[in-house]
């Protein structure tokens, strides 16, 4: 999915920008931002979710590549880059629920704060860096687009802003539905957590803390 966001720019810089040609694909672009993250807070699949939030953060990588400016390109890059980690550890993060509760339903695994403690401090850095909370990577990137944005249209930052809030929405949802309350009954027993599920997680969220510290290995002298 981010290749073709990186395919998309590619593609974009060979035209000569047509601001009119592009008002359409720009609103369909943010418009679809609300209503993947809509989806999203009706997904009782954990899987599911994951991957249409991934979609709903691509509309603002599609628009920003539609606009053909320079911070639009560096928000879009960034975010790309950020939202691709921690993608993917929400992905290995579901997987290891799956290994021992069996199911991709989040009703069926609930509680697993109780049970794997430290995989709960995964999924709350990962949720967090998710929701893009300063000074997060995806916080910058998203700045960068939504200032675009704002200087294509001031009425963007009203979906720009709902936007936000919906994603907060659902990635709380998310956690609160996997970690907290009680856990069913038939999951009576549930194995430990492994090493090489930390060491996959750190590797994962390792450069998110390098990107934090040093942004400019991404974004150059912006």
């Amino acid at each position: 999915l981010k290749l073709g966001g990186y395919g998309i720019m590619r593609i974009t810089l060979m035209f000569t920008p047509l601001t009119e040609l592009s008002y359409p694909f720009i609103i369909l672009a943010l418009w679809g931002i609300l209503m993947t993250g809509l989806i999203c807070m009706r997904q009782t699949d954990l899987k599911s979710l994951i991957a249409y939030s991934s979609v709903s953060h691509m509309g603002l990588v599609v628009a920003a590549a539609l606009i053909q400016t320079p911070w639009s390109f560096m928000g879009a890059t960034i975010l790309m880059i950020s939202h691709g980690l921690i993608s993917s550890s929400l992905f290995c993060l579901a997987n290891t629920n799956y290994e021992r509760t069996h199911s991709r339903t989040m009703l069926l695994a609930r509680g697993l704060q109780m049970m794997l403690p430290l995989m709960t401090m995964w999924w709350l850095l990962s949720n967090l860096f998710n929701m893009a909370i300063p000074p997060t990577p995806n916080l910058w990137g998203e700045l960068m687009i939504m200032t675009s944005l704002f200087n294509w249209s001031p009425w963007t930052i009203l979906i720009m802003g709902l936007g936000t809030l919906i994603t907060a929405a659902y990635t709380l949802y998310m956690f609160i539905m996997t970690q907290r309350g009680h856990m069913p009954k038939h999951l009576k027993y549930m194995p430990a957590t492994y090493t090489r599920e930390h060491c996959l997680m750190v590797m994962h969220l390792l450069p998110m803390l390098l990107l934090m510290f040093k942004p400019e290995l991404i974004s150059g002298s912006l």
